[in-house]
This record gives structure tokens, sequence and C-alpha cells, in this order.
């Protein structure tokens, strides 16, 4: 049995709370000519840019210098955040936030050679469990949250 839809104001606090307390994504970027690549990996949520870490040289860092655009979720499929936005390599991160970072996600980007961390802009939020939400599924659109 399909469970009632949540409300708005209830969909955004589970979405924070995902945002908040979950450490890993599904990253999708694609290349210039339009080749999909999608990866795990874990982020850091601030409370309006995630921060991720990843090889520079693999296929997600290479689009996200030359494009800037990404999709990532996060959560099981029946209880999904879906974020579109737009990526930039984030020179100058202090210690404090490198810290908070590893302490989260249990990886420390900084131990690795040339592992750059890239700040995601949220452009469009979506969160739903069921094909009953999906009519609501808006949380957050060009970066502004809805309530």
């Amino acid at each position: 049995m399909t469970a009632l839809p949540r409300s708005l104001a209830q969909r955004m606090q589970d979405t924070r709370c995902r945002l908040e307390e979950d450490v890993d994504a599904w990253v999708a970027t694609a290349d210039l000519a339009g080749t999909p690549y999608l990866v795990p990996l874990s982020f850091l949520w601030d409370g309006e840019t995630l921060l991720i870490s990843t090889a520079a040289g693999n296929p997600t860092a290479r689009n996200l210098r030359a494009g800037g655009r990404i999709r990532l979720t996060i959560g099981p499929t029946r209880d999904v955040v879906l974020i579109e936005g737009s990526a930039v390599v984030a020179d100058g991160i202090t210690d404090e936030v490198a810290d908070a970072f590893a302490a989260k996600t249990g990886f420390d980007p900084r131990k690795q050679r040339n592992y750059p961390y890239f700040r995601i802009r949220p452009e469009l939020i979506q969160a739903w469990r069921e094909a009953n939400e999906i009519a609501g599924r808006d949380l957050m659109v060009d970066g502004e949250w809805l309530t």
C-alpha cells in the first residue's frame, strides 16, 4: 500500500535531513560530446552548497572543468532527492572545511595526490517517494527554495 504523499513542509524537512546526514550520492556529468559518466561520491552540505572531491584526471573532474553541469541523487530510489546544478573548482578550501569533509565522509582528499574539491550550487532540487509525490516534487527552482 502506498503511503499518503508528504506535505511540502515535510518533504523540505526530510530533504534537509538527507543533505545534512547522508554521506554519499550518485553523481552524473557528461563530456562536451554528451557522453554520460556516473560515479558514487561522498559530499558535505554547508546549508547552501555541496562539496565533493575526486581525482583530477577522472571523467567527473574533466567534465566539471569543461562544462560545470552536474546532476546527483541522494537516497534510495523510493525516497530520492535529485539535485541539478553547476559546479566549480573550489580553490582555497579552509582547513576547517576540509576537516569537516574528512570527518563526515571518512575520506581526506588532502592525503591523496591531485584531488581537487568542487563546490556544487543547486539550481533544482526535487524529492519524491512514490508516484503520488511526483506532482509536488519541486522543492527548489532556479536556486530558490519554494518556502
